[in-house]
């Protein structure tokens, strides 16, 4: 090694937590201690709904307690059930497609882009049928998919898009942000995310104003406020706290600053390993990607041995830790027992088995990405010279 062992842990909170998300909750709590204090009504909600449509770029956002819970609501909201089909990448958590086998939809997995990891408008073009239902593209790390090509599909097929935005708080395509593009857009605030609320969080975001209604109505026991209230659909409790939504509040003022610090970071990481041919760097790091994660490929057509094989170098030998963003979402046991097509996605193999997200930060020292390219290629060189002997 050139330089003393560093441990880098792959922190679990992603965001910012300061002073005042600190402040916004203890208002929240003390106020709850008053004599008629508790934690209804929740005003925090419609603030905190108007100002992330605005900064999403969307006419509304109805928050719910998760970006699982956002992509259930989209299909409930679609009709989707069994007999419907509904497209996704492979490389992406597996709510992305559980949403639709829990509808009884059948998951039929279209590749993703080499470049972008992002699904392929073209790999979508050849898995549409007369049964699909709908179309859930990730923006993934951070990065947006090529919104203007599913705007076409949609329209070519009339088949509405969701778009899985759980990485993509912030994230802008051509300049605009995406939470206004396609019939929704779902966003994650779980903890490692860049904004976050208390552990677990979520929206829907879209421009269609019956469409928004019928999930908040789907999150809230399918009640309809007004003079007079009604039950008009079956439905679940999907909401937010009011102290989750008083600390969205505050992340929400922060956002900009988190992903700027972030792609910061990014850039520099991308400068340091440029020149790393083992490594394939993420396509496209520059203002308008939401810097969620930064993920390079272990370019296994260079080297003789795995991804898992570096991994635990960088942990054992220089206590780097890393992780994968993902395992093929079929991998998993429960796909054993779902209706689903993988057909013609060698690219998402491929990537599977390849990507790994390094330990980059909103408050990662410069010191660290120095210490991380060190890392890196005295693995790959040490994992070289085993692989020659």
């Amino acid at each position: 090694m050139t330089m003393p062992k560093r441990p880098i842990r792959f922190a679990t909170l992603g965001g910012l937590f300061e002073q005042d998300d600190v402040d916004a909750v203890t208002k929240v709590l003390m106020a709850a201690t008053e004599p008629s204090g508790d934690f209804f009504p929740l005003p925090e909600e419609a603030d905190f709904q108007q100002a992330f449509a605005r900064h999403e770029g969307a006419s509304a956002a109805v928050m719910v307690n998760s970006c699982g819970t956002a992509l259930d609501l989209c299909m409930m909201a679609l009709n989707i059930g069994a007999g419907d089909e509904v497209i996704v990448p492979p490389l992406t958590f597996v709510c992305t497609a559980t949403c639709a086998a829990a509808r009884g939809a059948k998951v039929v997995f279209a590749d993703v882009d080499p470049a972008t990891l992002c699904l392929s408008p073209t790999a979508v073009r050849e898995k549409i049928t007369h049964r699909t239902k709908a179309i859930i593209p990730v923006h993934f790390a951070g990065l947006a998919c090529d919104v203007r090509e599913f705007e076409r599909l949609s329209s070519q097929y009339g088949i509405p898009v969701i778009y899985d935005a759980a990485h993509a708080v912030g994230t802008r395509f051509e300049g605009q942000p995406i939470g206004g593009c396609g019939q929704a857009s779902c966003y994650s605030f779980q903890s490692n995310k860049n904004f976050t609320t208390l552990g677990e969080g979520g929206a829907v975001t879209t421009n269609d104003k019956a469409f928004a209604e019928a999930v908040r109505q789907k999150k809230t026991f399918g009640f309809v406020y007004g003079p007079k209230l009604g039950v008009v659909t079956i439905g679940f409790n999907y909401r937010m706290t009011k102290p989750q939504l008083a600390v969205g509040l505050t992340q929400l003022a922060k956002i900009d600053r988190t992903i700027a610090w972030r792609l910061e970071r990014f850039q520099r990481m991308q400068e340091l390993l440029i020149d790393v041919e083992e490594l394939i760097l993420p396509a496209s790091i520059a203002p308008g990607h939401g810097c969620h994660l930064y993920v390079v490929r272990l370019n296994t057509e260079r080297v003789g041995f795995g991804r898992e094989q570096l991994r635990e170098t960088l942990k054992e030998q220089f206590g780097v830790q890393t992780t994968v963003h993902y395992p093929a979402v079929w991998s998993w046991e429960a796909f054993e027992a779902i209706d689903h097509d993988r057909s013609a996605c060698p690219v998402a193999e491929r990537a599977c088995q390849e990507v790994i997200s390094l330990p980059i930060f909103p408050k990662t020292p410069f010191e660290d990405l120095d210490y991380l390219r060190t890392a890196l290629v005295e693995s790959i060189h040490t994992l070289k010279r085993k692989g020659s002997q």
